[in-house]
């Protein structure tokens, strides 16, 4: 069966998960998640992608991030891929693959889910029974989002800042909207998209996704790039975040 064909526009937010092989683990110890942090950090600076959420569980990792150049996604995940594996086969003398195959990923409609995504993601450990509070899980970007804790990795994106005039009042904010579970709906259209690669927004966001592809897609292809390293800017505001002066 042939993969599906990546996303690739500039200027649009991705949400991804990454699984390790057949399910199992692929971290270990502390310094495994600092470790790959490290790695995303750099990847992020060198091929000008802006992470705006992030979590590391056990057995898989997800990632909401925006990339600002042709390709930048794919080549910030392709440098913590490898690197991140190397690692692991070097310090626990593995010989089997670390990852279940490919990255899964799908666009996200910033004006309409994009804070959906972070609560989903940064609830991850929540969902799991790992904690009872996201503050308390370590391997997020929670506690930037709802404390204030300084995380170098994270740029924030606009729909976040316009939770408040200043940090604390976003803080605030945030901490509200993270203390109930996503609506059901909401949490099925997010896995949904994610599983099956397609754009999770409405039907003006994919219309606009449509003109960017330079293509109709068809309800299969929803949020398909519809040519191999292709990459439009979707025609709307790029999204603003802290460091973008």
């Amino acid at each position: 069966m042939p993969h599906r064909l990546r996303f690739n526009l500039i200027g649009v937010p991705q949400h991804i998960v990454q699984r390790g092989n057949n399910l199992e683990p692929c971290f270990f110890a502390d310094e495994d998640y600092l470790f790959y942090l490290r790695c995303l950090s750099e990847a992020a600076r060198n091929h000008a992608c802006r992470v705006h959420a992030y979590v590391l569980m056990p057995d898989h990792m997800h990632l909401l991030a925006t990339p600002r150049t042709r390709g930048g996604f794919a080549g910030m995940l392709q440098t913590v891929r490898d690197r991140y594996a190397q690692h692991i086969r070097h310090t626990y003398r593995r010989s089997n693959a670390l990852w279940n195959g490919r990255y899964k990923a799908s666009l996200v409609q910033p004006n309409r889910h994009l804070l959906d995504c972070y609560r989903y993601i940064e609830l991850n450990p929540v969902r799991a029974a790992i904690v009872k509070h996201p503050a308390n899980y370590r391997w997020s970007s929670h506690v930037h989002h709802a404390l204030g804790v300084a995380d170098e990795l994270i740029t924030e994106h606009a729909q976040y800042r316009n939770l408040g005039t200043d940090p604390g009042e976003r803080h605030q904010a945030y901490r509200e909207l993270s203390r109930d579970p996503l609506e059901p709906d909401v949490f099925k259209a997010i896995e949904a998209a994610l599983n099956e690669e397609r754009v999770l927004g409405d039907d003006q966001f994919r219309q606009q996704i449509e003109i960017a592809q330079k293509r109709k897609l068809s309800l299969a292809e929803a949020g398909q790039l519809f040519k191999q390293g292709g990459s439009y800017a979707v025609p709307q505001k790029p999204p603003v975040s802290r460091d973008a002066n």
